[in-house]
């Protein structure tokens, strides 16, 4: 079992929705997106953390869009915590980057996943 907040994840827990963009393109549209997910998890009693990452690094193309950076990012993610009272997962690219998440959470980071390709 993980604990995130006040929300349990288990085998033999109920359904908890991890939904977010693959990749933060721009605010307006990351806040959208957070907005259209929490209605329905809202109405509907489902436990909801969102999740979108800053850098996409590991794409399969070289040329792929890999985000706004961690800067912006994490001041975005930051800012969707606030506004719709959600959790929320991100991942990073090195072992550089968790103090920088730690830091952008304002110490509010819960789960750090770090993504890993050959």
């Amino acid at each position: 079992m993980i604990k995130l907040n006040n929300i349990k994840i288990g085998n033999d827990l109920p359904f908890v929705l991890i939904s977010g963009p693959c990749a933060i393109e721009s605010r307006d549209i990351t806040f959208r997106i957070a907005e259209e997910l929490k209605k329905p998890t809202s109405s509907l009693k489902i436990p909801f953390i969102f999740k979108a990452s800053y850098d996409k690094a590991n794409r399969t193309s070289i040329d792929g869009y890999r985000g706004l950076g961690i800067d912006e990012g994490l001041r975005i993610l930051s800012d969707i915590k606030k506004e719709f009272d959600v959790p929320i997962i991100s991942d990073v690219h090195s072992v550089e980057e968790i103090k920088k998440a730690h830091k952008g959470f304002y110490g509010n980071i819960k789960r750090i996943l770090m993504g890993l390709k050959k």
